[in-house]
């Protein structure tokens, strides 16, 4: 019998990303993966519930998808991840054409689910709430070969009050460094060359199960793997950033010098009435120190404008701190109300305008600031990894620049780069986000 064919669709972040390959991989033991969803007669879209705007996204191709059963070869359309997990029994009853329906913790039920249904089509629903283990196994990556995420946690502790996350991931779990290590060896040998380390909170990692934080023990012990050349650090909240740290992340030669650190905000009441646990001097100590102790350290943080009762005079702190510290990356989110948190119960909610304009009026500072940075890297010379090749022209990433986020160096060459190699590339041209180079060789000086 030729074996069913499945195709699948993965919205929202990083951690999203791991669960899917680990389901692909699961998948590709009794069915074939298909590129073309048209061509799948399983249809599994893995799905975010984070704010309004990912949800919207997440609903939206469910009922593309749902079209798929009628006019191509789609029998069974499945939906997992965050947004199966918040709303369980509301996205069967609102939306019949789906078949099967689980949640971020019942991945071990899907091969079962598809055999079930397609003996008595039944339509089956697992969402279990579970946070004592973290799901994981066989991955098939979804990226370039020569680069991969790496989940060192699951779930979170720290209760912002804007946020669904602990809700739908559960407790703050790390898993276990031998565990990490073995995955990571395993991606190396398949010719993984950058590691991106992913939790909803990086810098806590280790305090559950060993009673400190092990994040630069773990990072040590990942530089030590053969074949791993850039470690990448993400999601590492600033007040937990600590002198340990920043000196391993100095004086490792594979960690790249490179911190995503999402401060959200900087009036120290705002940090309130989101429950952060920094207030703005510990923010701003530890940006100094960092800046302080390793060069040419390339900062990347996440703002949210609108919070409920968010005064001008917030928001004018707010710009000029990004104004005075000059950020090299930066992402703008409008705040999103979402139910069953804190936040979307407090009153003095701000107009949706106010928000837009607010995000636009950072953005474009951000965009000055940006253009700024890049034109003073002009003459400057980085390990550029190659990723793409397209109409002539070599997309490659310096290590200032993570995946998908943070623009790309350009470079156009005769020469035949094969993609994940590194190269050195001399900066000539300076955009907002991107940069153009060239090869840089002995000619170049």
């Amino acid at each position: 019998m030729e074996k069913l064919k499945f195709g699948i669709i993965s919205l929202g972040c990083d951690k999203n990303r791991i669960d899917s390959e680990l389901v692909i991989a699961k998948l590709n033991k009794k069915y074939e993966l298909v590129i073309d969803p048209k061509e799948a007669d399983i249809i599994l879209i893995n799905t975010c519930g984070f704010i309004e705007s990912s949800k919207q996204e997440s609903i939206n191709t469910i009922l593309e998808m749902a079209k798929y059963k009628k006019i191509y070869k789609c029998k069974i359309l499945i939906v997992t991840g965050c947004l199966s997990q918040r709303y369980k029994e509301e996205l069967l009853d609102l939306m019949p054409e789906i078949d099967i329906i689980l949640g971020v913790n019942n991945y071990d039920k899907l091969l079962e689910s598809i055999d079930i249904f397609l003996k008595n089509n039944n339509k089956l629903l697992y969402c279990e709430d579970n946070d004592n283990f973290i799901y994981d196994g066989e991955r098939v990556l979804t990226t370039n070969k020569h680069l991969a995420y790496l989940r060192i946690s699951e779930g979170c502790n720290n209760f912002c009050t804007y946020c669904v996350i602990p809700k739908i991931r559960g407790k703050y779990r790390s898993r276990k460094i031998e565990d990490i290590i073995n995955e990571a060896k395993i991606l190396a040998n398949n010719g993984v060359k950058e590691l991106i380390l992913v939790a909803q909170d990086t810098t806590m990692y280790g305090i559950d199960i060993y009673n400190e934080k092990k994040l630069p023990f773990l990072i040590k012990k990942l530089s030590q793997i053969e074949g791993i050349e850039w470690i990448r650090l993400m999601y590492a909240y600033p007040e937990e950033i600590t002198k340990e740290l920043i000196l391993e992340i100095k004086n490792n030669l594979k960690v790249c010098k490179y911190i995503d650190m999402p401060i959200q905000h900087i009036s120290n009441s705002v940090l309130r009435r989101m429950n952060r646990r920094g207030k703005k001097e510990d923010i701003i100590n530890n940006i100094n120190m960092i800046r302080k102790e390793i060069k040419d350290i390339c900062l990347r943080t996440s703002i949210i404008v609108g919070f409920p009762g968010e005064t001008e005079d917030e928001f004018n702190e707010l710009k000029k701190f990004i104004k005075d510290f000059k950020f090299d990356k930066l992402g703008v989110f409008e705040y999103s109300q979402e139910e069953g948190t804190v936040a979307a119960t407090m009153s003095n909610q701000i107009d949706e305008n106010i928000k837009k304009l607010r995000k636009e009026e950072l953005m474009l500072l951000q965009q000055q600031i940006s253009r700024e940075l890049n034109e003073n890297k002009i003459g400057n010379i980085y390990d550029v990894l190659i990723e793409k090749y397209e109409n002539g022209i070599y997309y490659g990433r310096s290590y200032e620049m993570a995946p998908d986020i943070d623009g790309n160096v350009f470079l156009s060459s005769n020469e035949n780069f094969r993609i994940g190699e590194i190269i050195p590339i001399k900066i000539t041209k300076a955009l907002e986000y991107d940069l153009i180079g060239v090869v840089y060789n002995e000619s170049c000086k």
